[in-house]
């Protein structure tokens, strides 16, 4: 989904760079808070080497747009929605400026929509099955899977909302979201199922390394004096 340079109008680019710059700018703190032991920092560095090599692979999705893999919940499942919003950030930065993918003056669109849409929409996402599903490493994974899934169609759609407003390039709004809510919705099935196997994958070595994990609730047993 990265946005190249001239898709937006220059108003819509610098109120899309304001977006970005506040939003990372939220997130620094929200990080720190997250950081409770050492072993965050080498799992930031890894979740963000995954997340840049999973973006790298692109494919077209029409009107000058690609789609990919995104990784806003993975990150956020893993290290924390702030932690997660810096990873993606720099991610983005890094591919904008030394591998050309994604626009430099759109580098505020792509953040917006990679790196705060998705962690925040998978984030609440995840929280919100975390408090109503049963607890467990199962309810964890299906959890990241579905906000994995929900995230990337939601970026897409905040994209085609700011094409609305901005766009440069005559393309009918509702073809426009039809094709980029069609076309996500598939790469979100692909997003969920890397997000699932991912988190597992961790759970069962490292449970103590998945932000997530620490929001299980606890199962609630039936004294054994209690039972008939």
């Amino acid at each position: 989904m990265h946005v190249p340079d001239g898709f937006l109008d220059l108003p819509t680019s610098i109120a899309t760079g304001v977006v970005a710059a506040a939003g990372i700018a939220v997130a620094l703190p929200v990080a720190r808070r997250e950081a409770t032991d050492d072993l965050k920092a080498p799992m930031v560095g890894i979740v963000a080497t995954l997340i840049f090599a999973a973006q790298m692979v692109n494919f077209p999705v029409g009107a000058g747009t690609s789609g990919h893999l995104m990784g806003g919940a993975l990150a956020a499942v893993l290290v924390g929605p702030g932690t997660g919003v810096l990873c993606l950030s720099v991610v983005l930065i890094v591919q904008a400026f030394l591998f050309a993918d994604g626009g430099v003056t759109a580098l505020g669109t792509n953040i917006t929509l990679i790196g705060i849409v998705t962690v925040l929409v998978g984030w609440a996402f995840f929280r919100g099955l975390m408090r109503v599903l049963p607890g467990g490493r199962a309810t964890v994974v299906a959890a990241s899977a579905v906000a994995a899934f929900v995230s990337v169609p939601a970026a897409a759609a905040v994209f085609a909302l700011l094409f609305a407003v901005g766009g440069t390039v005559a393309v009918p709004f509702d073809l426009l979201m039809t094709a980029m809510l069609g076309w996500h919705a598939v790469v979100g099935v692909g997003e969920a199922v890397v997000t699932g196997l991912v988190v597992s994958a961790v759970l069962a070595t490292r449970p103590d390394l998945v932000y997530g994990a620490r929001f299980v609730r606890p199962s609630r047993r039936v004294p054994e004096e209690a039972r008939v």
